[in-house]
């Protein structure tokens, strides 16, 4: 899936990029509203995250210019105009939602991932599955061979991203931007802590074993080739 972002701060791009890049998606950033809206008519973009204060064109003007050519592509604001009528504007000119800035990464992602469901006409399944760990992404409920698991929101997070990335390793770095929305701090431990908990919930009392440490490396989520 292909992401385009129309961001002019520097920082703020590259993290949006980095994170929606280590998330699974394709990304292309601009970082003014004349080449936002060249690339949102010319381009085969399945999202457009869209500032409203740009050089050139500001976001209002792209939409509506996008929106005029019958360009139906979903729009996201992102914004730090957090007024009502901001908010109303963008969504009255045809913007699929609007997220005010500060925010947290994993908000972000998770209303990318709703409004591609929506552009993908439901194609995305509503549950995850490896071996006999299942977790339901709408009911938010993890279930190993047909037992309840209780997770916290945090737990949650962290397997999912486990089970959207099943059969990669995944980096302590990644981990922390994408479930703490945190630069990685090698002299924190909240990292182990929390994939230890993790562990004892999903994989003590079950086989096979399922969540890895790759040392020096990081984690990852798959069946041991032993037990395949």
């Amino acid at each position: 899936m292909k992401i385009l972002i129309v961001e002019d701060a520097p920082k703020a791009g590259d993290y949006l990029r980095q994170g929606l890049c280590e998330a699974g998606y394709v990304v292309e950033l601009v970082d003014n509203g004349v080449d936002g809206l060249h690339q949102g008519l010319e381009g085969d973009h399945d999202l457009l995250i869209l500032d409203v204060m740009l050089p050139g064109l500001n976001g209002w003007e792209i939409l509506r210019h996008l929106r005029s050519k019958g360009r139906e592509i979903p729009v996201l604001f992102l914004t730090a105009r957090d007024q009502v009528e901001d908010r109303v504007k963008g969504l009255e000119l045809g913007a699929d939602d609007y997220l005010v800035k500060p925010f947290s990464f994993a908000e972000l992602l998770a209303r990318v991932r709703t409004i591609m469901r929506r552009g993908r006409s439901g194609l995305e399944p509503n549950t995850l599955q490896l071996a006999d760990l299942e977790l339901d992404l709408l009911r938010r409920r993890v279930t190993r061979s047909g037992k309840r698991i209780d997770l916290t929101a945090k737990e949650f997070g962290l397997l999912e991203l486990l089970m959207r990335r099943q059969g990669e390793v995944l980096p302590r770095s990644l981990i922390a931007s994408q479930v703490w929305d945190v630069n990685f701090d090698s002299d924190t431990n909240v990292i182990e802590v929390a994939m230890r908990r993790l562990r004892s919930k999903v994989d003590d009392g079950f086989e096979p074993r399922l969540i890895q440490t790759v040392r020096g490396m990081g984690y990852v989520l798959e069946v041991p080739e032993a037990s395949r």
